[in-house]
This record gives structure tokens, sequence and C-alpha cells, in this order.
């Protein structure tokens, strides 16, 4: 298996196919058995969320709360591992009439060695002022560090600084998030030079921002990723869109030098891009 920076600066299957807290249509989100049918589907990523328990636990959980995917009314970083070990995850994104299922929230470490040797993971660390370091620690603690990436949000020189140092620290490849705008685009993609990055998660202001600036990521050795999460894609390039006109949305997206997507419909995706040969 490749290591994640030479996966991303040579895409062997364009697009690399990011399954959003795992194939989670077929198993609980940010659930062990979710990264694994991600990785027997083929994708390559599994996007997770860090968080950390009352006891200093690493865990897989969105949300702030643990409602909408145990039940239990509680903030899910004031219970102790014990607690939280204890609840069974609802099914798929536990919406709705979601049932209880046989799995269990699962550690960071689980998470790292169901992945290892199968599929990438990008590690979105949620109170990142808090667990960011532990994260970081914990992935070169496994041995993973050439195999999962930690998103950091990057705006100014200073968060390049931070970007800097908990690479150099931990070994783990970290992703830049960045908004782009046509007057601050060549700013940031210097920016982005320096730090040495090779993916960047995008966000645009108008798909042309991207699309005008091709050759100047390109040439700055940029991957783009980009999320058409219905709930927050940018310019209407959504997944709901893209089950309707799939040309039209992962096409264009692709035509402006997308070659990274996150999405909630990894199957359809994955359809897409073998129709395509």
């Amino acid at each position: 298996m490749k290591t994640y920076r030479d996966f991303v600066s040579d895409l062997p299957l364009r697009p690399a196919i990011v399954a959003h807290r795992g194939a989670w249509h077929l198993a609980p989100e940010n659930s062990v058995a979710s990264i694994l049918r991600a990785a027997e589907a083929g994708y390559e990523v599994v996007e997770i969320d860090v968080q950390c328990s009352a006891d200093g636990v690493l865990f897989l959980m969105h949300d702030e709360t643990l409602t909408r995917m145990t039940g239990e009314a509680a903030l899910a970083q004031s219970l102790s591992w014990t607690e939280l070990r204890a609840l069974a995850l609802r099914a798929g994104d536990g919406q709705g009439d979601a049932a209880p299922t046989a799995h269990r929230i699962p550690t960071l470490k689980e998470a790292l060695e169901a992945a290892h040797g199968r599929i990438y993971l990008d590690v979105d660390v949620k109170s990142p002022a808090q667990n960011m370091e532990a994260a970081g620690a914990a992935i070169a603690a496994a041995g993973m560090q050439d195999y999962v990436d930690i998103k950091i949000p990057l705006h100014s020189d200073a968060d390049a600084e931070r970007l800097a140092a908990l690479e150099a620290q931990y070994g783990v490849m970290v992703m830049p998030m960045t908004r782009f705008t046509a007057d601050t685009v060549a700013q940031h993609i210097a920016r982005l030079a320096r730090t040495g990055a090779r993916i960047v998660e995008t966000e645009f202001n108008a798909l042309s921002t991207i699309a005008d600036n091709r050759a100047a990521f390109e040439a700055a050795g940029l991957t783009l990723w980009v999320n058409t999460l219905t709930p927050v894609a940018q310019c209407g390039l959504t997944d709901a869109a893209a089950l309707v006109d799939p040309d039209g949305i992962w096409g264009a997206l692709m035509a402006a030098g997308v070659t990274v997507f996150q999405t909630d419909e990894p199957e359809a995706l994955a359809a897409w891009r073998a129709a395509r040969g």
C-alpha cells in the first residue's frame, strides 16, 4: 500500500472516493464495520470524526451529543469510556427510527487497526485545541502516520506554522482546509506551497475560481479535495444533485481539476466512475 502522500500525488483512480463517516449505508457511521465495508467496496479513503472521553480515551463520534447515534441524551465528551462503550450504535446515520445494532462506539486505536493495510483515513478532530496533539500521538503510536491525514484549517501564516509543526512532530500528513475566492486564490496557493502540503480540502465562492487557477494548483503540487455532502457542498454541487445529474456535478468538478470527492453516496460515485472507464 502506497503512503498517503504518494497516493494523493499520483492518484491511480480519478476521482478518488472518500466515504464520509465510512460506508454508513451498510453499517453504523463511524463504526469499525463502516470502515471495513468501505475498504471492501473499493473506496480509497474513509473520513472519521474523533473526540475524547472524560477519562482521556479517543473515540469516534461526529455530533457533540450522543442522541442521534445512540439515543443517549448526553454530551459525547462528558462520559467515561466505560459509559460510552456500553452504548449501542444505531443503524446507518441514526436518523428517524434507525434501530440499535450490535455495534459499539470504537476507539481511535480500533479504527486505525481496522484501516491498516486496507484503506486511508481522513481524521476530523473535534475540539482540536484540546485533542489535536493527542490524535497525532495516537496515530504515530499505531504506526499509521503514513496512511492517515489530519484536517486543519489554514487561513493565516500562524495556521501554516501549526500545520508544519504537527506534521514534523508526528509524521502524519496534515490536510489544510482553505476557502478560495477570486481575490485570495493566489495568496492561498502560495501559502500552501510553502507548507509542503500535497492535498487541500477546498471551499470556493464559484467553481470558476478553481477552474481558472487549475494550472497554479498543479504547479504547486496540490491535489484538490471537495466535499459534495449535500448539507455543506459549495455552489449547489451536492450529492443529491449528482444522483440526478452526475456529469453535471461530479463531472464538472473533475473538469475544474478536482480529483478527490468526499461523499455520502460512495456507491453511486463508484458506479459513475466505473462507467466512465
